[in-house]
């Protein structure tokens, strides 16, 4: 404990080999460092599939595959090579905890690495539960929720990876689980999850799949409308949009206090025959509430709005673009404790967010760049392996190792 009486990081002290491309391998070890762990990466030379994907740089260097590395450390090795898979096992036996997304045959099986690890954990994404391949845009165009996104029959799937998002943090959970269990039992193992069972879990866990063998049907595109419950979004008098949620009655009374249409908004329970008093009432009239509000918004600029109705207790936020959040919106600044600016070789002085948990007593660690491709291969060798200088000299004239990293460009060419 430090002399302010701050522990130490929660993960302080755990290592962590990381061997995966795209988002949600590299996004649940990120937030694992995040919380203190120390994680590896390891690429092929010259970076995985994911090293220059965008959006990039006008230099063509990834913004996507920096922020996606925050605080870890980078290792290239030539995992075609003999000697790279050594180098490779024995990292991953050093740490105990392996996270890929990579097919679990050769050397990298679980019977293989637990010859050399007993204890392993290994944490492997796959596609779908027989192991074939998946990726997020593919899930989510059988989950249902394309149809129910839009406001027409058009199928629509979200700009959001939320499958990657949500298996990356259920892999942050399983790990944990596992190794809080591997200290008690002594006992490694290894777990898989598929991108596949994530949607399923949540489509089932949010009542769609008992709606369906319940009821037989469930509802199509609602727009900005918000299922079950009144919500909906309005244009303002500066060509903005406002959304607005009021599920609680409270937050239906103040919507009503806030816009002075309490009287008018009554009116319409009687006249449709529908309790307002519900959320099921206000859903059936949502249409004619909106009726009745859209006026009121249309003469007032999205900050009056907003204002107004935050102050009344409703609940309501301005539709931004990306370019707006970031130069508009108050929570996205170091203000704010989740963003430290950092400058990111390669792309500059940038906000980066770090973990949105806060701990009353444990310091969660500031935002720490990404490091560069293979940045950190001879300091883990050394430090990890003890690897001497005239092996790592070795290596590298055989070509397992790079001979320099580098940022966009592929190494060794």
């Amino acid at each position: 404990m430090t002399s302010t009486g701050q522990r130490q990081a929660p993960l302080a002290g755990v290592r962590i080999v990381e061997i995966s491309a795209f988002v949600a391998a590299p996004l649940g070890s990120m937030t694992l460092a995040q919380l203190g762990a120390e994680v590896i990466r390891i690429d092929p030379i010259g970076g995985n599939i994911d090293h220059t994907r965008w959006p990039v740089t006008a230099a063509g260097d990834s913004i996507y595959w920096a922020s996606l590395n925050k605080g870890k450390r980078s290792v290239t090795l030539d995992l075609k090579s003999e000697d790279g898979q050594r180098l490779a096992t024995e990292l991953i036996a050093s740490a105990g905890i392996l996270i890929t997304n990579l097919p679990a045959r050769g050397w990298l099986s679980y019977e293989n690495l637990a010859q050399h690890r007993p204890d392993l954990i290994m944490l492997r994404l796959t596609g779908n539960h027989d192991g074939s391949p998946a990726v997020d845009y593919t899930v989510n165009a059988s989950s249902g929720f394309p149809t129910v996104t839009g406001f027409d029959a058009q199928q629509t799937n979200n700009a959001l990876p939320a499958w990657d998002v949500a298996a990356g943090l259920y892999m942050t959970t399983g790990v944990l689980s596992a190794e809080l269990e591997r200290r008690s039992s002594g006992q490694g193992q290894e777990i898989n999850i598929a991108l596949s069972d994530v949607m399923l879990a949540t489509v089932g866990n949010l009542g769609y799949i008992a709606e369906v063998q319940t009821n037989g049907s469930t509802r199509g595109p609602l727009g900005n409308a918000l299922y079950g419950a009144y919500g909906q979004s309005f244009a303002t008098g500066d060509g903005r949009e406002v959304m607005v949620v009021a599920i609680s009655n409270r937050q239906w009374r103040s919507l009503g206090e806030a816009t002075g249409l309490t009287d008018k908004l009554a009116m319409i329970g009687p006249m449709l025959d529908v309790d307002l008093a519900t959320e099921g009432g206000r859903y059936d009239a949502r249409e004619a509430i909106d009726a009745v509000l859209r006026p009121w918004f249309a003469a007032r600029t999205a900050t009056e709005a907003t204002t107004r109705l935050a102050d009344a207790g409703v609940l309501q936020g301005i539709f931004r673009t990306f370019e707006q959040l970031v130069h508009e919106d108050p929570r996205c600044t170091t203000n704010n404790p989740l963003f430290t600016e950092i400058d990111q070789p390669g792309v500059g002085r940038v906000l980066a967010p770090s973990l949105p948990l806060v701990f009353r007593s444990t310091p969660v660690p500031a935002a720490v760049p990404a490091p560069l491709l293979g940045e950190n291969t001879d300091e883990v060798l050394a430090e990890v392996l003890g690897t001497s200088d005239a092996e790592l000299t070795r290596l590298r004239e055989h070509r397992v190792l790079a001979r320099t990293h580098t940022l966009h460009s592929l190494e060794n060419h």
